[in-house]
């Protein structure tokens, strides 16, 4: 048997030889590029993967934000709200922000601006003020992109005011604009000296997220009954209040407007005695979280 000679070795090698060599070594070199851009593929795919399972975590694990906006002296909701934040909302996973108003303008919000561009839930407690138009426009920009606002007692009549300056801004028509009813003033039962509310889950809705797994279908309060008249269509009634289970003296007292787009929720309940109960605060927690859960 002939010894085999070494093919690219001898010199004297054959034209056919070399024309076979050029394209073996042609062949070899277009493996390597090819193998190279494919391991670059490969690796900036995983890089993307990895990329991308990072940003889903940190979205997944993202708390919802909640800014409150309080901006009253009736209810002392600048002491009930933030203490039941602390006590309900952020062990139950929410990130709260309050911006209050300020004590040297009454009708300035220091901070709501960029709050409400990070902000899941907008949490009004406001009676009658007239924010400076950067604010306001703020807040209707929130509203416009379906942000989810929650509302509290004096919220139905939180802009209805005469301003003060010429750079303030008056919503006579929050109410029906963003909770989709009218606040018509308020009967005039203060206990102790006059009958409560009666509180009372409508059962038609007894499933809604809302209304889920309160500790009782009804209760007594100590706020006087508000008067709210004329329901958009798609309001959803929740709850009813009345005076001595007067059919004449029987308001709504909570429920959902879908007028704005976003998840949207009011009750005319909130004084300090409705803080302490625990319908009250299951309640605001469950709302509180429906609304989240929309964004």
């Amino acid at each position: 048997m002939l010894a085999s000679k070494p093919r690219f070795s001898d010199s004297r090698v054959t034209p056919e030889d070399r024309y076979f060599t050029v394209l073996l070594m042609r062949s070899q070199s277009h493996i390597i590029i090819d193998g190279r851009r494919q391991m670059n593929f490969l690796l900036l795919s995983i890089l993307g993967a990895l990329l991308m399972s990072i940003s889903l975590q940190a979205g997944a694990d993202r708390k919802p934000g909640v800014v409150f906006m309080i901006g009253e002296k009736e209810y002392d909701t600048a002491e009930t709200l933030p203490q039941y934040a602390r006590e309900v909302l952020i062990p139950a996973g929410f990130d709260c922000l309050f911006i209050h108003v300020n004590q040297d303008d009454p009708n300035d919000f220091p901070g709501l601006v960029g709050a409400l561009e990070q902000a899941d839930v907008l949490f009004i407690s406001v009676r009658r003020r007239t924010p400076p138009m950067g604010q306001m426009q703020a807040l209707r920009n929130f509203i416009d992109r379906g942000g989810a606002v929650i509302g509290i007692r004096t919220a139905s009549h939180a802009f209805g005011r005469e301003p003060a300056r010429e750079n303030q801004v008056r919503w006579d028509e929050f109410d029906r604009d963003v909770f989709g009813m009218d606040y018509e003033g308020h009967y005039s039962n203060k206990p102790p000296e006059d009958p409560p509310t009666e509180i009372r889950t409508v059962s038609f809705w007894k499933s809604h997220p809302i209304l889920r797994d309160l500790p009782g279908d009804s209760f007594v309060s100590t706020s006087h009954l508000y008067r709210n008249r004329l329901p958009e269509n798609g309001v959803s009634i929740l709850m009813t209040g009345s005076i001595d289970d007067d059919p004449a003296r029987t308001e709504p007292v909570a429920w959902t407007s879908p007028k704005t787009g976003g998840r949207v929720f009011y009750t005319s309940l909130g004084n300090p005695d409705d803080f302490r109960n625990p319908v009250f605060r299951k309640l605001i927690l469950n709302a509180v979280t429906w609304a989240a859960a929309g964004n």
